[in-house]
């Protein structure tokens, strides 16, 4: 399900769907040079685990990641997209990863004159309903 709290921008709400999960859609990019030009130069992310990761962090995983190539599953679902400031960009979702681990997501997007950039990440995960 999508939704926008902005209707007035709905195509923001697509093109933000598009991208994400963050870092897997290798239509956007696998190298290390796409990934910088996807990053604010201050991007910043909050794990699933808690843990704050800066940017060359987060770059030196993708570069791990990507030497090996691997087919992961990832279902996202309950997207929702709300207009912080002029040209940014709050968008959540819930991330279903192989194996069935849940997480809510939030990324915090930068619409440039040609692209878009990541500002923010954080992913929380969201315990088993009892």
């Amino acid at each position: 399900m999508y939704k926008s709290s902005q209707d007035e921008e709905p195509d923001v709400l697509g093109e933000l769907v598009r991208r994400e999960p963050i870092f897997h859609r290798p239509e956007l990019g696998t190298t290390r040079a796409d990934f910088e030009r996807m990053m604010a130069p201050d991007f910043w992310e909050i794990g699933a685990s808690g843990r704050r990761y800066d940017r060359a962090y987060v770059l030196d995983e993708l570069d791990r990641r990507y030497a090996v190539p691997s087919q992961e599953y990832w279902e996202t679902s309950d997207f929702d997209c709300r207009r912080l400031a002029e040209n940014i960009y709050l968008l959540t979702y819930v991330l279903v990863q192989e194996g069935g681990r849940r997480s809510r997501r939030a990324t915090i997007w930068r619409r440039l004159e040609s692209d878009w950039q990541i500002l923010f990440h954080q992913g929380t995960l969201i315990e088993k309903a009892e």
